[in-house]
């Protein structure tokens, strides 16, 4: 599907009208959670012929206490939002917050999230635009 002129692999209903879905789990908190949700996710878009972008956080950067739950570890839940991608053939999305993240976090996903009050850093968008992966801001 084109968004603003840019083909987005493996989005289905693109010529429906509808809106683009992009929903998930906050953050990855284990495998069998983020699979429940991505099929729920699934049947619904095919249900209403929604295009759908699966999103989840591989790892939350701003928590309000220092001791919040964070992540289960990056490399583990980039894999599992892999695992999503490729079982149920829907595009992924996860947010970034610095500049080496863009280039491993895009070996895993197809779109890029840089979080609103990260929008000014000219070298965390830099990087993310060399991926030549998708952006949403």
């Amino acid at each position: 599907m084109l968004i603003n002129g840019i083909n987005i692999p493996g989005l289905k209903y693109r010529d429906t009208g509808n809106f683009l879905l992009i929903a998930g789990p906050c953050v990855v908190e284990s495998e069998d959670l983020v699979f429940k949700i991505a099929e729920h996710l699934v049947k619904l878009s095919d249900q209403f012929q929604l295009p759908l972008i699966f999103k989840a956080s591989y790892r939350k950067a701003n928590r309000s206490k220092v001791d919040s739950f964070t992540g289960i570890g990056d490399e583990k839940a980039l894999k599992i939002l892999s695992e999503v991608r490729r079982s149920f053939s829907i595009p992924v999305i996860t947010d970034i917050h610095n500049p080496p993240e863009a280039e491993i976090a895009a070996r895993f996903v197809d779109v890029l999230q840089i979080p609103a009050f990260l929008c000014r850093q000219t070298d965390l968008l830099t990087a993310a635009a060399k991926t030549g992966k998708w952006i949403k801001y």
